[in-house]
């Protein structure tokens, strides 16, 4: 088996469901054209830690990916060659596994160290042609790093924050929307019955997608996102409005974990991880006791967090890791790398992958957000495609 022919694939970041349906994809692809897929364990952390001189590491974070052992997995969430956070070219010292040599280890004008040169001698050791990561705008931002060192890659984008830029649509965000909608209708019976004003949290760092899309299929009275700053005034009028005029006597909003109030910051805490974020979320617990103590009405908080990103992925998610899966594995097979699979209009097609760390997607608040009555609007729908961009 040449270098070129053989594939090695690996998952980063948070998962989301999808991500074993992408994986398969790509080996029942590779069969078909006679190429060989290793499954990396770990993200990026698994090319790290492999000392190419101890065959235990690169048992114990490699395994031969064949159609024989992923047959199943499209079944089930998660990625069944795991995950982390981790970021081979910014490591702290105390992160660094010892075997890597002090040569291996270029330092970072903050203290850091890049340690690529470890990352490329493990994948050489490995006799890795071609890679290809999936995940977000932080697991490919270090997939472009490995470009830079004429690694050939092509990146699936996944992420229920739908947030990459170059590409309209993520794996896990259909998902991520889905289990959301459910979550608000379901809590619908409750704020009816003990007449309240709830609150639902999700998940979506910077980008309001996920709070957007989600009241906008629900249909709920308010949805505040990270784009557009809110007031606490003008948003506990309109509650207050909309739960009287509710036959119900409810009300219910959905709010991005990275919204803020005009003036206020984005609530974050803890250290930042390896590529520099804080862990968000909290500020819809302190808009809901904000909301109680103004008006005496009783509130419902909720935050969806990690169930927005468990289970079986639905349909639209599996139609497009198959479709991406496919995709990424034929440019490979094409020669075309250094590009990442994504769809823009509606149509699958490939973009250059540098353009993920040229820009950070957001939600089109001009054409899909009334920001004075933080409603969901969407003003044209005629000649838009399916995800309305």
């Amino acid at each position: 088996m040449t270098k070129r022919k053989r594939v090695a694939i690996l998952t980063g970041g948070g998962d989301v469901p999808g991500l074993n349906v992408a994986i398969k994809a790509v080996v029942t692809r590779a069969h078909t054209l006679h190429m060989e897929v290793v499954g990396v364990r770990r993200g990026w952390m698994g090319l790290l830690c492999i000392n190419p001189d101890d065959p235990a590491t690169v048992e114990k974070l490699t395994m031969p990916l064949t159609v024989d052992n992923v047959r199943t997995i499209d079944r089930t969430g998660g990625t069944m060659l795991h995950t982390s956070r981790t970021n081979p070219g910014s490591m702290k010292p105390d992160e660094i596994p010892d075997f890597v040599s002090k040569d291996d280890r270029l330092p970072n004008p903050n203290g850091t160290f890049d340690c690529t040169p470890h990352v490329m001698r493990v994948l050489k050791s490995l006799s890795i042609g071609s890679i290809i990561p999936i995940g977000g705008d932080d697991t490919l931002s270090y997939a472009c790093r490995l470009q830079k060192e004429d690694v050939q890659v092509i990146a699936i984008p996944k992420t229920m924050d739908n947030d990459v830029f170059g590409t309209d649509f993520c794996i896990g965000f259909s998902t991520a929307v889905t289990r959301s909608v459910d979550a608000i209708n379901a809590l619908r019976t409750t704020a009816g019955s003990h007449e309240r004003i709830c609150v639902v949290e999700l998940f979506g760092r910077n980008s309001g997608e996920t709070s957007l899309f989600a009241a906008y299929l629900a249909d709920v009275d308010r949805a505040l996102i990270s784009e557009v700053p809110f007031d606490m005034d003008r948003l506990v009028r309109f509650l207050v409005d909309d739960r009287s005029k509710n036959p119900s006597n409810y009300a219910i909003m959905t709010i991005s974990e990275g919204a803020h109030p005009i003036g206020g910051n984005i609530l974050e805490s803890g250290d930042t991880d390896a590529y520099g974020h804080k862990k968000l979320g909290g500020i819809g617990y302190l808009v809901a006791q904000d909301i109680k103590q103004r008006t005496g009405i009783n509130i419902i908080y909720q935050q969806l967090a990690y169930i927005m990103r468990s289970g079986t992925p639905d349909s639209l998610d599996r139609m497009v890791a198959v479709s991406y899966g496919n995709l990424a594995l034929d440019q490979i097979a094409m020669g075309n790398t250094g590009r990442m699979v994504a769809l823009q209009q509606a149509v699958y097609t490939t973009v250059p992958l540098d353009m993920v760390i040229t820009a950070k997607k957001r939600v089109d608040v001009t054409a899909l957000y009334d920001e004075k009555n933080y409603r969901p609007k969407v003003r044209e729908t005629l000649g838009k495609p399916m995800f309305l961009y």
